[in-house]
């Protein structure tokens, strides 16, 4: 399986595991066996409710939530502060410097030049040139309190169908991705089952009180099915992560501390007898860097991060943006032959 970009245009393929499900089950003939009973069928009321709150975030929220256009993408963004600051992914805007904003409720295309992109961790900010008196900034929840099984709503303009709203849970947090060879790879992702769709990258996922819990940027794809996006995976950047990013860029111009955890050295790929990824091999150690310190040379092929196999470039990026600088892994590797271990105390990258 391959990942996306939920942009319309010139998305980049990603690699990820394909998860295949399978079904049990007897015919629809058969009866319940005696003293089984029937699940349960929500009632009215509860719908009713469930569908009030959907409604009330929808109201609250999609103000927040713009288009984005440029001359080669169509993407998303969400309303950041009252001074016409938008959050979107590094992704939608490229290499474009103006763009045109379009809010979900309507009006005239706005103008915007670009304050910073990121693409790293495939964020950016732009700025409305001439920004509204009355803006809605989005509320942006605390992303390390969110939960697999909560309730989640995506918001954007998927296939260029402003003010868009999907529905689906939060299935995983803390995933890494990678978004392809010598792309960004993104660490604590948050995984939904809301459908992310191309035009979707930057908007709002949105938890049922109204707040901004990630910006959703990666849509997963199956070759074997197909090219569409595969149903009911995608990724959302954590609101964390967003507003640390963000904030940065607004007040330098760029990001000055990423927080992105580094071993301190530079590898290469190295295939197997098998002609198959068996390692990530070192190239170059930064001299005083975590694996100096650690006694990793070049030469060495690096197999496992703790107990994350090694296998490539991409699984060991994987691997290390789960982490911050400052913790502490057990990296294994192979020298001459045989296979060692060194405790690593993670840097900055």
């Amino acid at each position: 399986m391959t990942v996306s970009h939920t942009c319309r245009r010139g998305a980049a393929l990603l690699c990820a595991a394909a998860l295949l499900a399978g079904c049990t089950g007897g015919s629809p003939d058969e009866s319940p066996s005696p003293g089984a009973t029937s699940p349960a069928t929500p009632s009215p009321t509860v719908v009713g409710e469930l569908e009030k709150s959907y409604r009330k975030v929808v109201r609250n929220v999609l103000p927040s939530v713009v288009q984005i256009t440029t001359d080669n993408e169509l993407g998303s963004g969400v309303v950041y502060d009252d001074e016409g600051h938008i959050v979107t992914n590094a992704h939608v805007v490229g290499k474009s410097r103006a763009f045109e904003v379009t809010f979900a409720t309507g009006g005239d295309p706005l103008n915007a030049r670009l304050v910073a992109t990121h693409p790293d961790q495939d964020l950016a900010v732009i700025r409305i040139s001439d920004p509204p008196k009355k803006l809605h900034p989005a509320v942006f929840g605390d992303s390390t309190k969110v939960e697999v099984g909560q309730i989640v709503l995506a918001m954007g303009n998927p296939l260029g169908l402003s003010s868009s709203v999907t529905q689906g849970i939060v299935s995983a947090v803390g995933r890494s991705v990678s978004e392809g060879r010598g792309r960004a790879t993104i660490g604590n992702m948050v995984q939904t089952s809301a459908a992310i769709n191309p035009g979707n990258s930057g908007g709002a996922l949105v938890n049922l009180s109204s707040q901004v819990i990630g910006v959703p940027t990666l849509a997963a794809r199956d070759p074997q099915f197909g090219t569409g996006p595969a149903p009911g995976i995608g990724f959302a950047i954590p609101a964390a992560t967003v507003r640390n990013l963000a904030d940065q860029m607004i007040e330098h111009g760029r990001v000055v501390d990423p927080q992105k955890a580094a071993l301190g050295v530079s590898v290469r790929t190295v295939l197997g007898e098998d002609f198959r990824p068996a390692g990530a091999s070192v190239v170059e150690v930064v001299r005083g860097g975590p694996a100096d310190r650690a006694g990793i040379r070049p030469g060495d092929l690096l197999v496992k991060v703790d107990s994350t196999q090694i296998t490539d470039v991409v699984t060991l990026a994987e691997a290390l943006a789960g982490h911050k600088p400052g913790d502490r892994v057990t990296v294994t590797y192979v020298r001459a032959g045989d296979e060692r271990s060194a405790r690593v105390t993670l840097g900055e990258g």
